[in-house]
């Protein structure tokens, strides 16, 4: 078995990414096992595997004394001398061989049995701390099977789960077919590591911005706020901190190819760009882009605002389905009621009416 070993544990080093340490520890927990099913095994034994020769033999320590009361862990001072080496004397502690005989075939039997299950666990737990750090990354994959409502993401070492609840619900999914996905959170399980990923996830766009546009990368632009509706449209708010770089631009890129890459990744889902603000008022007058905006009026505490766009660009604003405006309010924490100028006219009208109503009451009483 020596040279089969070492010969199988450079192989599993290489296929499996395993440190050959950890695979020698392994088989020694293995073996060491398999000996203790032997009758009358000690159960102060240990096995020591050498990593050059792949030889083992099991020991057990045992403590020199006058008269031997426990054989398992002692040894007379005569067998000592007698066996081993002169010098002992009482009290010493020497490393006794109590390998079994015909240990080799049986053991070597078990072990593999044994030394599979903990590779299988020692893998899993590798796997498990390599992706529980990428939470919140972005990870590509193959689908490597459609289960139901379940995707199946083949990762290389592992698969991870697309449930339906993180599906966009206009993408179609394809065995084979290339993927990128969100990792939002890894579970250890008695089956190895549960990866939960998904397309809907807003950091799964802020992710894309980050792989796409080096100053973002690089933290010259900062992306402050991400709003989604997953396969339909998205807003993204950005700042720079840097005054000689235009945010926007870099992230709508050349021609605008970094975000039409994006674009083409969620597969034609419409994004906004808009230029994020300290202040309330500029900051929820652009987050309703591509519609221009009147005035804001802004109410600090309760965070609402009141926006008037002009009348042939309310549409626009609102959005269908009220789509831009729930977007808007999304990115910006704050709530939106959003009015044409002659709405705005009409409110302002009817409240300088009600005033002179109430004024002209209380003059004539």
């Amino acid at each position: 078995m020596s040279q089969e070993l070492i010969q199988a544990v450079l192989v599993l080093t290489k296929q499996r990414g395993f440190s050959p340490e950890v695979i020698f520890e392994s088989l020694e927990a293995a073996l060491l096992q398999a000996y203790r099913r032997e009758l009358n095994a000690n159960p102060e034994a240990y096995v020591e595997l050498n990593r050059e020769t792949g030889e083992y033999k099991v020991f057990a320590k045992k403590k020199v004394v006058t008269d031997v009361e426990n054989e398992e862990s002692e040894i007379s001072l005569q067998e000592a001398r007698h066996h081993y080496d002169v010098r002992y004397d009482i009290g010493d502690v020497i490393k006794v061989d109590v390998t079994p005989k015909n240990f080799g075939r049986s053991a070597a039997h078990t072990a593999k049995q044994m030394l599979i299950q903990r590779l299988k666990e020692a893998e899993r737990s590798v796997v498990f701390e390599e992706f529980s750090s990428r939470e919140g990354d972005i990870i590509t994959g193959t689908i490597q099977r459609v289960d139901g409502k379940n995707v199946f993401i083949d990762l290389g070492k592992t698969e991870a789960i697309l449930p339906p609840t993180e599906q966009i619900s206009t993408e179609t999914y394809v065995e084979g077919q290339r993927i990128k996905c969100y990792i939002v959170e890894v579970k250890k399980t008695n089956k190895g590591p549960q990866i939960m990923i998904s397309r809907t996830h807003p950091g799964l766009l802020k992710r894309l911005f980050e792989l796409e546009v080096p100053e973002i990368y690089e933290g010259v632009v900062e992306l402050k706020s991400v709003a989604r509706e997953p396969g339909q449209r998205s807003k993204i708010a950005v700042t720079s901190r840097d005054e000689n770089i235009d945010p926007v631009g870099a992230c709508v890129g050349p021609k605008g190819q970094r975000v039409q890459n994006i674009v083409d990744e969620l597969h034609d889902e419409k994004i906004d760009i808009v230029k994020w603000d300290e202040d309330p008022v500029v900051y929820i007058a652009n987050s309703l882009s591509p519609a221009k905006v009147i005035s804001v009026d802004v109410d600090l505490e309760e965070k609402t605002s009141r926006v008037i766009v002009p009348d042939y660009q309310l549409s626009l604003a609102i959005g269908k389905s009220g789509q831009n405006a729930r977007l808007a309010a999304k990115l910006t924490n704050w709530k939106i009621d959003i009015k044409s100028e002659s709405q705005a006219a009409e409110e302002d009208d009817s409240i300088i009416e009600e005033n002179v109503l109430v004024d002209f009451a209380e003059g004539d009483a």
